[in-house]
């Protein structure tokens, strides 16, 4: 029987932690995927969703000036004074989604910590094999969520995840592992060249 959603995202986050805590001081200030960001700050603005609502959110909307694509820099500002440690003893208190991360099932909480848990092995050097139930339950959601808008980012694409028989799209086949096609939809530069066909160049193109 397949797992929750929410069990599902609670596994992934506890997988996080537990990495997250093998870590030295020196790789907790290391650059990751996100551009700008420290592995510290993508943890930080990982946890800086939760607990928070929609009135949360629009105060903090307030405070950029309502200018929306500021919101993850405000959300980071209220969590920058938290070390290694209390971030990741906040996150084990958060295994399971709450607040905005809870919203579609959980889904935007295990697509949320798919992608970051990534975006911060992979600068260090340290993959690993994403269980693939996580992956199924994550790519179709990764098309359409806001922000991640993965449709638009492979538009006259068709991608292919060929361990794990899923496919989106028309046009040319990017083909390639789940994760790189997830991470690709999320935007990240340099992954499409991890896809094979000539999709993929149409990709990495346009992504970096």
């Amino acid at each position: 029987m397949s797992r929750s959603v929410m069990a599902l995202a609670h596994d992934e986050r506890a997988d996080l932690a537990d990495f997250l805590e093998t870590l030295s001081p020196r790789q907790w200030e290391q650059p990751s995927l996100c551009q700008g960001w420290t592995v510290r700050d993508v943890v930080a603005h990982m946890i800086s969703y939760e607990e928070h609502d929609t009135p949360d959110l629009l105060k903090r909307v307030a405070k950029t000036r309502f200018r929306p694509w500021k919101l993850n820099e405000v959300a980071l500002a209220e969590y920058a004074h938290l070390g290694p440690d209390p971030l990741v003893d906040f996150l084990r208190r958060h295994l399971d989604p709450q607040g905005a991360t809870a919203r579609f099932g959980g889904r935007v909480g295990l697509v949320d910590a798919l992608i970051h848990h990534q975006d911060i092995r992979r600068p260090l050097g340290v993959p690993r094999p994403v269980p693939p139930e996580r992956l199924r339950c994550a790519l179709p959601f990764a098309v359409t969520a806001p922000p991640l808008r993965g449709f638009w980012k492979a538009r006259g694409v068709r991608l292919v995840a060929t361990d794990l028989d899923w496919t989106y799209g028309r046009g040319p086949e990017a083909r390639g592992p789940g994760e790189a096609v997830l991470m690709t939809m999320a935007g990240r530069r340099g992954i499409a060249k991890e896809l094979s066909g000539p999709g993929a160049e149409i990709l990495g193109e346009r992504l970096g």
